[in-house]
């Protein structure tokens, strides 16, 4: 079997590979990215956060975005039984980008692709992983599309594979999630959404359903007169409903008045409605040795507040981070380096997902007496701004000062 060398094996060409590979070859590094899929495919996670472009921007990939053309983003609008907020992301508490993208993600991760061949990466499509040994020079086993195998040796190895989970499945890492198990249905329609109804294309609307607090929809606006659409709730809620996916889904927004009204115009048949179930996902480590998981990889929350991409990047820039130490010739513990400032983000993103389906943070949302400053500080967390350790409703490790919040507007 043929054996080729590579410094950097990155698994997937998603966001947190993409962005992984142009940051390291920023550093030189020879990196080869093997993706099984080709390029354009289909994916869920449209609506971007503005700490995202913090990374596209040190990734130099910020002139391949704005130049796709992408539906502008500058804030969430949340509706529920006729109530209604929105939050501007450019005034919040901590510093930074207050605006970001929409984007049919398809299209999205093709243009972060092509931005990290651009400079320089090897991306192979088609190209499926078969089998892993960890170790000092990592080895990869994988099937070209022809069908021949063949094997890569490599300093080190990032896992973007996203919900395949490929080394956490390879290498026995995978560990129940602690969340309930939840699942959703999607689709994307033209919307027709007249103008003067209210609806603001410059923001992601999170919609309650009437009845029940835990189950909610996302509509997300795209630049060419189409909207992504999909309900998140429980299996057994889900389940209720007869019927295929695109049937169930109409079912379900029906009733919702506010969205009924929204989309009474919307075509609904242009694409298939899909459903995932059982996405949250948790790992017993995020780095071993030769290797690290990106993204989803790793772990993946709840899609609620999109956080997904965020944290994708976020580990990419972690982890790049530190091979640019190793590869300086330093001693590099990923534990304290990755894995230990990775989690602490997402654990702030935990207790924003957790308090929104138990009901408090929709308490705090819909609350009609707001501290500017406090609002600020929550809609900084909503734009992804979850390592910003200045600000207290991050730098809350037991969820104190969240639960007193709640507390103060359920009262």
């Amino acid at each position: 079997m043929k054996t080729e060398r590579t410094e950097i094996l990155i698994v997937g060409a998603g966001p947190a590979g993409s962005i992984a590979a142009a940051l390291l070859r920023k550093q030189g590094r020879k990196v080869l990215m093997l993706e099984r899929e080709q390029f354009p495919r289909f994916s869920i996670g449209e609506s971007l956060l503005p700490q995202s472009m913090e990374y596209i921007e040190a990734a130099g990939l910020m002139q391949d975005v704005v130049e796709a053309g992408f539906q502008y983003k500058n804030g969430a609008a949340f509706e529920w039984n006729g109530r209604r907020t929105q939050f501007d992301f450019r005034d919040k508490f901590s510093p930074g980008w207050g605006t970001t993208y929409q984007v049919q993600r398809a299209d999205f991760d093709h243009v972060l692709a092509k931005g990290a061949e651009r400079m320089g990466a090897e991306v192979r499509y088609r190209h499926e992983v078969l089998s892993v040994e960890p170790g000092a020079t990592p080895r990869v086993v994988a099937r070209a599309p022809e069908g021949g195998e063949y094997a890569i040796e490599a300093d080190f190895i990032l896992d973007a594979s996203g919900f395949a989970r490929l080394l956490p499945r390879m290498l026995g890492l995978e560990s129940p999630s602690d969340f309930p198990v939840r699942g959703a249905i999607f689709t994307h329609v033209r919307d027709h959404i007249a103008t003067g109804s209210g609806f603001d294309r410059d923001k992601i609307l999170i919609t309650t359903h009437p009845q029940h607090i835990d189950v909610w929809f996302w509509t997300i606006p795209f630049s060419n007169g189409c909207c992504s659409l999909g309900v998140v709730a429980g299996r057994e809620f889900l389940d209720r409903y007869p019927g295929s996916g695109l049937e169930r889904l109409q079912a379900i927004v029906g009733e919702v008045p506010n969205l009924r009204e929204l989309l009474k115009d919307a075509e609904w048949e242009i694409m298939p409605a899909r459903q995932i179930v059982g996405y949250s996902a948790n790992v017993s480590s995020l780095w071993g040795p030769g290797y690290a998981l990106l993204g989803n990889a790793g772990e993946f929350l709840d899609p609620v507040f999109s956080s997904g991409v965020t944290i994708a990047f976020k580990s990419a820039q972690l982890a790049s981070d530190c091979l640019a130490r190793r590869y300086a010739g330093e001693s590099v513990d990923w534990e304290t380096g990755f894995a230990a400032p990775l989690r602490y983000g997402v654990k702030a993103f935990r207790r924003f997902v957790e308090a929104w389906y138990e009901g408090g943070f929709q308490r705090v949302i819909f609350h009609r007496d707001q501290q500017p400053e406090v609002r600020r500080m929550i809609c900084s967390i909503l734009a992804g701004y979850a390592w910003d350790e200045k600000n207290p409703y991050v730098n809350d490790p037991s969820g104190r000062r969240m639960r007193a919040l709640e507390e103060l507007c359920g009262a």
